[in-house]
């Protein structure tokens, strides 16, 4: 299942915007085929998504459908026979009258082409609401791929401080050998230790998870994939909230309100048509037994009062037509609400994520160094060297929380604009490992 032509290219501009994050990495590990980019994850989700499938069958029924509206009237065939089997002189078939006669209805008021035309808005509403779908499944690919990355910066995390963990105790060893530090540090150090471990292995567990949900998007059971490629914590520039709430109209959401008015308007102008009566005739050949001859029948019937008829129809597609336009007034305005929450909450997590990265993480990475450096030559105690690796691996959880949300947020407004947010150039941070 591939986008529509008519949407096509606003949903790959979409897709585009988004895929920048995963560039930087997919290109300096070209030599890596088994690892997984934004863009290939979307490819396969708009391949092999279950439930876009569907969108395929429900058109073709909408095409019956149009197929169905512009038949014209059926012709029937009639046959009819009487005065016989009676009494007296009607006890046989000598004096019976039998009619062979063909009928049909001559539709006015353009009532076929405007049938034709309802059913052709109705598919169109359909195709805007399988693109809608399809961003709909784009953004949730985003927005798992992104979880996905973020659960592996975690593990990464997580293996560092098991990695600090078991070089502690290797150093606490050391000095409790050279009765330099009290035994009691080793256990707590040893302690630290096992706590990492089990750490990394729930890091571990949810990144399995986390996998898995992702390959379900495309349909697959297992996650056979390698690793995410994608860069975390590089976010957008800001961007004024006035400049995205004029792309609300462009949404898919918001075209499909165009699309039903267009419907509403063939189902009203289709009701008003019912107000022409159709004309119903016959004609065919009577056969007389008695006599032994034969005559033309004719015959019309027209629908007395057929404007009384048609007018809880037409008061039914006038009442649903002034609808969209409420419910389209009701929608923007959820959508600019929900618009300006997101965009809030995006510049506080650049906020975030940037402060993090040139000021909070630097000054931790120099400050546990330096309590390291100083542990080791006696200077500092064990608690102290514990306070700067908590404080470093706390910020890192940090910065990747942020970074995670500040990506995600990006995904929720460009898919509430149906257009990208430009990424920023700044340098990606926090990614190297102690």
């Amino acid at each position: 299942m591939f986008l529509c032509p008519t949407r096509a290219a606003g949903a790959l501009l979409l897709i585009t915007g988004l895929a920048l994050h995963g560039a930087a990495h997919a290109q300096t590990s070209a030599a890596e085929p088994a690892s997984l980019t934004l863009g290939q994850a979307v490819e396969r989700a708009l391949a092999g998504n279950p439930a876009l499938q569907g969108f395929a069958y429900t058109l073709q029924a909408q095409d019956a459908r149009i197929a169905a509206a512009g038949q014209r009237p059926v012709t029937e065939a009639s046959f009819e026979l009487e005065n016989f089997l009676g009494s007296g002189e009607f006890d046989d078939l000598d004096e019976s009258e039998a009619t062979f006669a063909l009928s049909s209805v001559v539709e006015l008021g353009d009532k076929r082409r405007l049938r034709t035309a309802a059913a052709e808005a109705g598919r169109d509403l359909l195709s805007v609401e399988r693109q809608a779908a399809q961003l709909d499944l784009v953004a949730d690919v985003a927005r798992r791929f992104i979880h996905v990355a973020a659960l592996q910066a975690q593990q990464e995390l997580m293996a560092s401080a098991t990695a600090l963990a078991r070089a502690t105790v290797t150093d606490v060893e050391r000095r409790v050998r050279a009765a330099r530090s009290p035994e009691a540090e080793l256990l707590r150090a040893q302690a630290a230790l096992a706590t990492a471990e089990l750490d990394e292995r729930h890091a571990q567990q949810q990144l399995a998870v986390g996998r898995r949900q992702l390959a379900a998007t495309w349909g697959a059971r297992d996650d056979a994939f390698g690793v995410i490629r994608a860069d975390l914590y590089r976010v957008p520039e800001y961007t004024d909230f006035a400049a995205l709430a004029a792309r609300l109209d462009a949404n898919p959401d918001f075209l499909r309100f165009g699309s039903e008015a267009r419907l509403r308007d063939a189902e009203l102008r289709l009701a008003r048509s019912l107000s022409r009566p159709d004309v119903a005739f016959s004609a065919g050949v009577r056969r007389f037994e008695g006599p032994d001859d034969q005559a033309l029948v004719f015959g019309v019937s027209v629908p007395l009062f057929p404007g009384q008829r048609a007018d809880p129809a037409r008061a039914e597609a006038t009442a649903l037509r002034d609808r969209v336009n409420v419910d389209r007034q009701t929608a923007m305005l959820r959508a600019h609400s929900q618009l300006f929450e997101l965009h809030q909450e995006l510049q506080q997590a650049i906020a975030e994520t940037r402060a993090l990265q040139a000021e909070v993480m630097p000054r931790l990475e120099q400050a546990l160094k330096q309590t390291k450096y100083a542990y080791e030559r006696g200077r500092y105690s064990y608690m102290e060297l514990v306070d700067a690796r908590q404080a470093w691996r706390a910020a890192r959880h940090a910065l990747i929380d942020a970074a995670e949300r500040g990506q995600t947020l990006q995904v929720e407004i460009e898919r509430l604009t149906g257009e990208p947010l430009d990424v920023g150039a700044r340098p990606s941070g926090g990614n190297e490992n102690r």
